[in-house]
């Protein structure tokens, strides 16, 4: 097998599948987390029909159960996959973006309550667009990020991101590079990769880790 031709980072671990597919196209393929999830007690949750969001998978593997009579919306991709798979329905409404989220929600529950299962280092897009809307919304924290910046050696072609705290953590320790291609999970991520390079990320078509990792690799063996 030739020696790879382009290097690039994903900033969250990857399935050995995703990097073997990386190096049947030439490509070296690093993956190193800048981020550690600590999931936390969720309390006691809501009983019967509720309004619940979750905007991140990780709320979602934190809670004992998810209620089949919940009313949920989430994130698309891997939240959404989660979600379902563990309520064994589908939920009431996905969006690829909070604020979108946020509409939807505001659409079907007007003047209702929602409970927000989310991180520590949650943004405040979705909370303030449904309270101004007029819901109360209850904030429950149920994971904790870490961030966890280290310094890298090599010069990447490309980096992938899968949240703004993945990319605060990683130029904690690293300084931008005007020749790397940056690129992420989501509209929010790749907006926290252009507050801090002001550079555009590519995003992926779909918030899933899968699909961003293949059309990284898409890119650089067009």
């Amino acid at each position: 097998m030739e020696p790879p031709e382009i290097f690039v980072l994903s900033t969250q671990t990857l399935s050995a599948p995703l990097l073997d597919a990386a190096v049947r196209r030439g490509i070296q393929l690093d993956a190193v987390p800048f981020i550690h999830i600590e999931l936390l007690e969720p309390g006691e949750l809501p009983a019967g029909p509720a309004i619940v969001v979750f905007t991140s998978q990780h709320a979602a593997e934190a809670l004992p159960a998810i209620d089949p009579e919940w009313k949920v919306f989430c994130i698309e991709g891997a939240t959404r996959q989660l979600v379902e798979k563990r309520m064994e329905r589908k939920v009431t409404g996905t969006a690829f973006s909070a604020e979108e989220l946020a509409n939807k929600i505001i659409a079907s529950s007007p003047g209702g309550r929602v409970v927000f299962f989310c991180g520590n280092l949650r943004r405040q897009e979705l909370p303030s667009l449904l309270r101004q809307a007029g819901l109360a919304v209850e904030e429950r924290v149920v994971y904790r990020t870490v961030l966890t910046p280290r310094r890298v050696e090599r010069e990447y072609h490309g980096i992938a991101f899968f949240s703004p705290s993945g990319v605060e953590s990683f130029f904690l320790a690293n300084p931008v590079n005007a020749a790397t291609i940056y690129f992420a999970i989501g509209p929010t991520t790749a907006a926290a990769v252009k507050a801090i390079t002001g550079r555009e990320a590519i995003i992926a078509s779909k918030p899933d880790k899968e699909i961003l990792i293949n059309e990284l690799i898409t890119h650089f063996k067009i």
